[in-house]
């Protein structure tokens, strides 16, 4: 199915002008039960999902839309309602930058179409980057208008999640020249326990991980010991000091992690995880590196949709 399949010109609403997120949600759930008997019947239950789930993570996605979505228990049906801002509304998004909000796209849904969830917020987020079809939209007042012009983009949704649904995108490769103090830094600074690496001609060839970096300042003879526990001399890392300006990853990079391509299933990613006990998968096709994919972008992205 279309996204565009999915949206109803009744739930379509322009001119919101409320002043905070919080308010323009409780507005768009008033406007919606005043049009579907389902959810007037559970509105106020609706409208506090939805505002939970929004003060937990925001779902201020950039590219000037919000997503607020809520999964109910005995609700069985899949409602799509689009919010049209008078005036654009600061806020902060999900990695916590500042986006200008002009358009909500809201989604309620049965407490097991999680996937379907996940699909609907990966389409709207597709539309989100064709900036001149936002801008269209968002000086028009006919519902139907906006339909037309969202089923004319041909967006897909699909319930089968594949990697490429889950993958971040956002962690840039090391290069096999970054110094062990570069990679260090990305680290603490990232948050990072581990990154890509690509050649020099952008070639995905492995990766390294903090347990490099720890190793590669332990003293060599400890790799030989079993327990370390009754040494009571020798300062660790002494190595590491001396060369992290001049060793590169290039010495330490672990070489064929696994990787999965773009259309891998879920549930291949999620046995690899569990049965290899894997923390990151990396996502590559023909040698190239689109992306990572954590344990916690499965609890994030899946689990905790």
């Amino acid at each position: 199915m279309r996204l565009s399949s999915f949206l109803d010109s009744e739930l379509i609403f322009v001119n919101l002008n409320e002043k905070g997120k919080d308010q323009i949600i409780e507005t768009m759930v008033e406007k919606a039960a005043l049009v579907d008997e389902k959810l007037k019947k559970r509105k106020r239950e609706i409208e506090d999902a939805v505002l939970k789930r929004e003060h937990e993570i925001s779902t201020a996605m950039g590219n000037h839309i919000a997503i607020p979505h809520a999964r109910i228990e005995g609700y069985d049906d899949v409602m799509v309602i689009v919010g049209i801002l008078s005036n654009d509304l600061e806020c902060e998004t999900a990695i916590h930058t500042k986006d200008s909000i002009k358009m909500i796209f809201m989604i309620i849904a049965g407490q097991t179409k999680n996937k379907l969830v996940l699909q609907l917020m990966k389409g709207i987020m597709k539309l989100s980057t064709k900036q001149d079809v936002l801008k269209k939209i968002s000086n028009l007042k006919d519902a139907e208008k906006i339909i037309s012009i969202i089923k004319d983009e041909e967006i897909e949704v699909s319930e089968r999640i594949t990697a490429e649904d889950v993958m971040s995108t956002d962690v840039e490769p090391a290069k096999l020249t970054d110094t062990l103090e570069e990679i260090a830094k990305r680290f603490v600074v990232e948050e990072l326990r581990g990154v890509p690496v690509t050649d020099n001609k952008g070639k995905f060839i492995g990766e390294i991980t903090q347990r490099e970096l720890i190793q590669y300042g332990m003293p060599k003879y400890t790799s030989l010991m079993g327990d370390l526990g009754f040494m009571t001399v020798g300062e660790p890392f002494e190595e590491y000091f001396k060369n992290e300006k001049k060793v590169t990853v290039k010495e330490l990079y672990r070489k064929n992690p696994i990787t999965v391509d773009k259309k891998a299933s879920i549930m291949e990613v999620s046995f690899l995880m569990v049965t290899k006990g894997n923390t990151r998968i990396y996502v590559v096709e023909n040698g190239k590196y689109y992306g990572m994919i954590l344990r916690s972008d499965i609890i994030k992205k899946i689990l905790h949709v």
